[in-house]
């Protein structure tokens, strides 16, 4: 959510923006908040003046009452009783306009950074830079699903059973597999002086409204059935939400922390052979960072993340490369989004695997996490990133350690957390 100051000192700067994101329904939307703020404010002048009034024959009534004018005085108590009764129709005014206000401010997309390139959607998002030679070995790579299979991984018949579609058991060494590359995860990003948590896996509905714009939240979030509660889609919202409504000691900046949670989304739809695999499913595993930050220091920090995932997925063994959102795939609360891609040597393509984002003060507006300063009392800048999730990061590292004889190499960083394992062997 912009500052209302923003629409008022320059509505063209808000239009450009919203034209740049290719979302000319919006455009209406700016002057029609621009003039519900006015009348909000001319509402507000008129009441204060009443409330000055009041105030003013008040003070008059003792006076009168001292002075043995009681008819004058009972004359000035019912100009007062009706002034209050106008004050209080004008303050319920202006409730009314100022949800208004904030009702339009909530849909209206944040200012992107500058540096975001143009473009309607996703396929126009922009290849920055790549980490690691992309290899297609000599030999076939099968579906992930059918390697893990191979191995006695994973069971999606059963949970089929037990859940439905987008569900998933693994088993054996693949679910090692996967609980190490959290695991690893967690102490790369202690390691790298980030705090580690875990939050709770529930959230209220004004925390889901404060981290996400409400189409996101329509197509991603579970509603508990009866309650004022959310099932997270990623850890961040909880994260974020930790620091709802609080000022934040200047001394404790900036605030780097990283949190394990499993995720629930939605993900409808069908999407042919990557259905039948564990590449879009309901439920999985994520180790995510989030940092709360002076506004200057926002950029800086957005660099730092992002390149900490390529660290830790080249650490995997699995080639990366950054692609940056254009403005037509980014999301209303985001200033600037990055996602990082691992390769597919099946595909020979790359799939996204985590994503970077500064959101510039639109979360902390919107939740009230501030800092006091020389100036007064301001908004903190909030940044999300990926550390890995899974199982899409196990995909990765499934497909780029696969080898001739359908065995899996496993990572040498990831061997000490499966034991001193050093592959997956396919049973007979």
């Amino acid at each position: 959510m912009i500052d209302i100051k923003l629409i008022r000192e320059n509505r063209e700067l808000v239009k450009e923006n919203i034209k740049n994101k290719f979302q000319d329904e919006k455009l209406p939307l700016v002057d029609e908040v621009y003039e519900l703020d006015k009348k909000v404010r001319e509402v507000q002048v008129k009441a204060d003046g009443l409330k000055a009034d009041k105030n003013r024959l008040s003070g008059e009534i003792g006076k009168l009452m001292k002075d043995g004018k009681k008819e004058e005085a009972e004359e000035i108590k019912k100009e007062i009783a009706k002034t209050a009764d106008e004050i209080v129709k004008l303050e319920e005014e202006q409730a009314e306009l100022s949800k208004k206000v904030k009702e339009i401010m909530m849909v209206i997309p944040q200012i992107m950074d500058p540096s975001v390139p143009i473009g309607k959607d996703d396929s126009e998002n922009v290849e920055v830079q790549k980490f690691g030679e992309p290899i297609v070995p000599s030999y076939e790579i099968p579906y992930h699903a059918d390697i893990i299979e191979r191995v006695c991984g994973m069971d999606k018949v059963s949970a089929g059973r037990t859940s439905g579609e987008g569900f998933y058991y693994l088993l054996g060494d693949i679910a090692r597999l996967h609980e190490a590359m959290l695991a690893c995860a967690r102490d790369f990003m202690i390691n790298a002086g980030f705090t580690y948590a875990i939050p709770p896996f529930m959230i209220h509905s004004d925390v889901v409204t404060g981290v996400m714009s409400f189409p996101e939240m329509e197509a991603m979030m579970y509603k508990i059935e009866g309650e004022d509660l959310y099932l997270i889609g990623t850890s961040e919202h909880s994260m974020i939400g930790k620091f709802k409504d609080q000022i934040i000691k200047k001394e404790e900046l900036p605030i780097n922390m990283t949190s394990y949670s499993p995720c629930f989304r939605k993900e409808g739809g069908s999407h042919g052979l990557e259905e039948r695999g564990l590449y879009r499913v309901h439920q999985f595993e994520k180790q995510e960072m989030i940092v709360i930050c002076e506004p200057e220091e926002s950029m800086d920090w957005y660099e730092k993340m992002w390149k900490l995932t390529v660290d830790l997925f080249r650490s995997f063994d699995v080639p990366v490369r950054q692609l940056e959102c254009c403005s037509g795939d980014l999301a209303d609360l985001k200033v600037k989004s990055c996602d990082i891609e691992a390769w597919s040597p099946r595909q020979q393509k790359y799939f996204e695997v985590g994503s970077c984002s500064t959101l510039g003060d639109a979360q902390a507006r919107r939740l009230g996490i501030r800092t006091k300063g020389e100036k007064g009392t301001y908004y903190l800048h909030t940044l999300n990133n990926t550390v890995v999730a899974t199982p899409r990061g196990l995909i990765a590292v499934i497909e780029n350690n696969y080898q001739e004889d359908g065995s899996i190499k496993i990572p040498k960083i990831l061997q000490p957390y499966m034991g001193g394992k050093e592959r997956i062997e396919p049973k007979k």
